[in-house]
């Protein structure tokens, strides 16, 4: 890296694998467009050539917007090696396999009875996307480890903890996080609390105090304040309020938060029950707890959120490629605006223009003082030069931690299983997640079969041998 100046940084070069997918890829694009401390070379790679080719030429529109503030220099690259050395950022953003194996994560457990409003993170859709995507992120990882050692590495994929746990597996020594807006969201419902209930108008979730824990997408607050202000009492009022009908007032408009609009009932439901701020979206949540709010279809709408279909999914995608299209012609031109994201802002804080505290997920070093060492956990950090701190939580409170638990433990083994091709393993631990409870071990054994015979194009084939 060239650094110009005390508050720029010029010269800067971020490899982005996955450089083919749409919407995370523009707004990234955007994001560092409009800032003007940073500029430097991007480096696409996906498998999907044609597709990295069609972000090379929307990204060179962004850099040359007259609202544009920096400049940023776009190349395709073949194969990994090329888009990984000399980087100083990799982004990962890539979709694990295709809809055809997302149809059979969502919809295949269906016919049991089991239903999953994501289906990518637990669950037996989480499950079989974790083994596609484990030895992908091997191969990720140990590709960093030989082109690119000093990167810092900015993974957007699901399932989250698991994708940032195989980088470390192959590559101890590699400088990874994961990034999700999740929590965002909840900050932003307590801002909205403070807004609707309490006539504090213009806060940010910026501007909130609050203490993350937990894995990724079932993330939770034990301590949330503003101007020293403690928003538990009220929040304790909110929810109590409107945990029967749900909340649906100042919703989130973000485009990537659209279609998973909830009434927040399980959000609630769940600091009724705990006493703690759930802080993720209700379609996660529900996951890590079935019972009551998966039971059925008709439990899922009375619990005011969504079943989200892959058929939609399909539908989305046909959408941006449109835009795409329409973005290459110039009948579309750039939205110019910030994404809300900050993936931009992690990096500007690790090359010391400036500094930021956030939820990643990393490795657990104490952390959470009782999970494992080494399991992929979500806490704040500190980002700064070159640097990221975890900032210390202390340990889950009794009611929480034995869930914990089995999450982690099912986490690892997961790995494990993924990596060693272990089938008894496999279906042991496919079967020990809380969705499994309601589905009969003969009838688990033909489901974990057929789902894992409609991976067989991205498994390894010591799976079927």
């Amino acid at each position: 890296m060239e650094y110009t100046t005390e508050d720029s940084c010029k010269d800067l070069q971020i490899a982005y694998v996955g450089g083919g997918s749409r919407g995370w890829a523009w707004n990234f694009m955007t994001d560092l467009a409009m800032d003007p401390q940073v500029s430097g070379t991007i480096r696409l790679y996906d498998i999907d050539r044609k597709a990295a080719e069609c972000n090379r030429i929307i990204g060179e529109k962004i850099t040359r917007d007259p609202q544009a503030r920096s400049s940023w220099h776009y190349e395709v690259s073949a194969d990994l090696a090329g888009a990984l050395t000399g980087a100083d950022i990799c982004v990962i953003s890539i979709l694990p396999g295709t809809f055809t194996e997302m149809r059979s994560d969502v919809h295949a457990p269906e016919k049991y009875g089991i239903y999953q409003p994501v289906g990518d993170t637990v669950g037996p859709g989480g499950f079989m996307r974790a083994l596609r995507s484990i030895p992908m992120f091997a191969e990720i990882g140990t590709a960093i480890r030989d082109y690119a050692p000093n990167a810092w590495v900015i993974n957007y994929t699901n399932p989250m903890t698991l994708c940032v746990r195989a980088l470390y597996e192959v590559f101890p020594e590699i400088k990874a996080f994961g990034c999700c807006h999740e929590v965002f969201g909840t900050q932003n419902l307590l801002c909205q609390m403070l807004a609707g209930e309490y006539g504090r108008e213009g806060v940010r979730r910026q501007d909130l105090d609050t203490t993350v824990t937990g894995v990724n997408h079932f993330t939770w607050l034990t301590a949330a304040s503003y101007k020293g202000l403690d928003l538990f009492p009220m929040y304790r009022s909110f929810a109590a309020k409107y945990a029967a009908d749900g909340y649906t007032v100042g919703r989130d408009t973000n485009w990537l938060n659209s279609f998973f609009r909830s009434a927040q009932r399980v959000k609630f439901d769940l600091f009724l029950k705990y006493g703690l701020i759930a802080a993720a979206g209700d379609r996660h949540l529900a996951e890590f707890m079935p019972h009551p709010y998966l039971d059925s279809p008709d439990a899922v709408r009375q619990w005011g959120f969504g079943l989200t279909p892959v058929a939609w999914r399909e539908e989305n995608l046909q959408e941006r490629l449109e835009r795409s299209n329409r973005l290459i012609s110039g009948e579309e031109l750039p939205n110019m605006e910030s994404s809300g994201e900050e993936g931009h802002l992690l990096i500007k804080a690790l090359l010391g223009l400036g500094s930021l505290i956030t939820n990643v997920n990393i490795p657990n070093r104490g952390q959470i003082s009782n999970l494992p060492l080494g399991a992929v956990v979500e806490t704040n950090a500190y980002f700064s030069r070159d640097r990221l701190d975890p900032l210390f939580v202390g340990g889950l409170p009794p009611n929480l931690h034995p869930i914990f638990e089995r999450i982690v433990c099912n986490h690892e083994n997961t790995l494990t299983a993924a990596l060693t091709c272990n089938r008894e393993l496999a279906l042991e631990t496919f079967m020990n997640d809380p969705q499994m409870n309601r589905i009969t071990i003969g009838d688990g054994k033909q489901l974990f079969e057929d789902m894992l015979s409609a991976q067989k194009q991205y498994l390894p084939s010591q799976w079927f041998a």
